[in-house]
């Protein structure tokens, strides 16, 4: 494929383009009934699916141990000398502002807040319902999110890199539909994974700028309306445009890196300042207790406990929905940004370094603002993007660290639509890995007019629920992405005679590493 062909606009730009255009019409003009629709299709899919959802999240998890604990975890995602791109700090950093980012600043403080005031079992604001809090929020944030994530960067990464595929989830699933990926079905499958990262990204943009305004408005009394957060938007896209405009190794890196010093300050601080035993001995405790009961919570969908069963809906299964939906996005950038990584070490990173991160973060700032509620009160009628401000507004130093909070959230904000502008570049131009500056300024201003249309008509909660409804076929999607890197990667261990860990002797490795170090001898000389 040449490079003009790899950077012409395909049938997929137009086609996602046009689908959410009718969508986002439909929900600034019905604005109700799009509501009611994807509200009863979101509730369908809960009720009858939560049996389904539980199990392939936790299928997940396994297949990405597979690559752990086996030789093909050896293999290179790319030729055997291909080095890594970036550092390995940057490439965590990147992989973590991507796959969280805003979501995290968010529901950080709010999601445990929430959790202790109507816990699934426990009874409200009790010890047991901290403990529970916590325990459910490193669940939903931890390792069922990441093993998506991993399943699509894997997939994408090996057909990139190793197998010299376009950059599109079509490509993942030739090694078992062969030259069906070039028709109708691989572009109705470039369509959905299109459609959902549109849909994602712009709801958790417009979630973000309303937590920037809810911020601004609690810190300095600067109003919270539809007018404010335009001004904002606008900010931020001038921003974002620049960054994207000045490439993937400068724009995201090092706003990925500023995330991570930004994020870090904002840990220790509340962690130095808070209540730092009780923030560490939860710590150890929820881990733990996640740990020890890992397995049912996993499958658990409470089919004998009404009130149970609606929790798990509303919280665990819209998790599972929403990584889904999410996966495109993110499994396209973090597999943009790993080759030169073994499986193994891709693997490990992408599952436990992010997981890590947010379970301390949930701990911090979970157990911070659970125990201001216990000391002074106040957060039951709270709306949920100003209770990290109210969390500072309890510690030495508040106002400059919410400042700095409201920084971290546009930084965030930023490196999130940065990437997806260069995603849906790449899923639009046949998977190139630079694709073009107009082709990322056009989805760039898409994802944001689509963001501002839906403040504007009171249709953001609709576009989220589409994007969740989106995960059920992409979920079909998902399964076929397994069967289907597993057959291509057994295949090149088998090529490679990659039966014990690791013999090079006689293989394509031993050649090839030969050749490069002869290379390298010549450069040398």
């Amino acid at each position: 494929m040449n490079e003009n062909s790899k950077t012409k606009l395909t049938p997929v730009f137009w086609i996602a383009l046009v689908i959410v255009s009718a969508l986002v019409l439909y929900g600034v003009f019905f604005s109700d009934s799009f509501e009611s629709v994807t509200s009863s299709m979101q509730a369908f899919i809960t009720n009858n699916f939560s049996w389904y959802y539980v199990s392939l999240t936790t299928i997940f998890i396994a297949f990405c141990l597979i690559f752990v604990f086996t030789p093909m975890g050896q293999i290179r995602l790319g030729k055997p000398t291909d080095k890594p791109e970036f550092k390995t700090l940057s490439w965590f950093a990147m992989l973590f502002s991507a796959g969280m980012g805003i979501g995290l600043v968010f529901w950080g403080a709010a999601e445990p807040i929430s959790h202790y005031f109507t816990p699934p079992t426990a009874a409200p604001e009790t010890d047991e319902a901290m403990k529970e809090s916590l325990r459910r929020s490193f669940f939903h944030w931890g390792f069922h999110a990441w093993a998506v994530y991993a399943v699509v960067g894997l997939a994408l990464a090996f057909a990139q890199f190793r197998r010299n595929q376009p950059g599109l989830i079509s490509s993942t699933l030739r090694p078992i539909l062969g030259k069906h990926v070039d028709g109708p079905i691989g572009t109705t499958v470039d369509v959905i994974a299109v459609f959902a990262t549109i849909a994602g990204v712009a709801t958790s943009l417009g979630l973000g700028v309303r937590q920037i305004n809810g911020g601004l408005n609690y810190l300095f009394n600067i109003p919270n309306n539809i007018y404010v957060q335009i001004i904002i938007i606008t900010i931020i896209t001038v921003l974002f445009m620049a960054s994207a405009w000045s490439g993937l190794s400068k724009g995201i890196q090092y706003l990925s890196n500023a995330n991570m010093i930004l994020a870090g300050l904002l840990m220790i601080f509340t962690l130095v300042l808070g209540p730092t035993v009780l923030i560490l001995n939860m710590w150890t405790d929820t881990f733990g207790s996640m740990a020890t009961n890992f397995i049912g919570m996993s499958y658990d969908v409470a089919p004998l406990n009404e009130d149970k069963s609606a929790w798990l809906g509303s919280w665990t299964i819209y998790y599972w929905g929403w990584w889904m939906a999410w996966s495109p996005f993110v499994g396209i950038f973090i597999a943009r940004v790993s080759k030169g990584r073994t499986i193994r070490e891709f693997v490990l990173a992408v599952m436990l370094g992010p997981a890590a991160v947010s379970f301390l973060w949930f701990s911090i700032f979970g157990v911070t603002a659970i125990d201001s509620q216990m000391t002074n009160g106040g957060y039951a009628d709270l709306a949920t993007e100003v209770v990290l401000f109210e969390v500072f507004s309890n510690l030495p130093m508040g106002l400059i660290v919410s400042i700095v909070a409201v920084l971290l959230i546009g930084t965030f904000f930023i490196t999130s639509a940065d990437s997806a502008t260069f995603v849906l570049g790449m899923q639009t131009t046949n998977g190139s890995l630079t694709p073009p500056n107009k082709v990322k300024m056009i989805w760039g201003v898409a994802q944001v007019l689509i963001a501002v249309v839906l403040l504007m008509g009171g249709g953001l909660t609709a576009l989220q629920a589409s994007s969740i409804i989106s995960a059920f076929p992409f979920s079909i999607i998902l399964i076929l992405m397994m069967v289907s890197t597993y057959k291509d990667i057994a295949k090149e261990q088998r090529s490679l005679n990659l039966l014990h860990e690791p013999d090079y002797e006689g293989t394509e490795y031993e050649k090839l590493m030969k050749d490069h170090e002869k290379e390298q001898a010549q450069k040398n000389h």
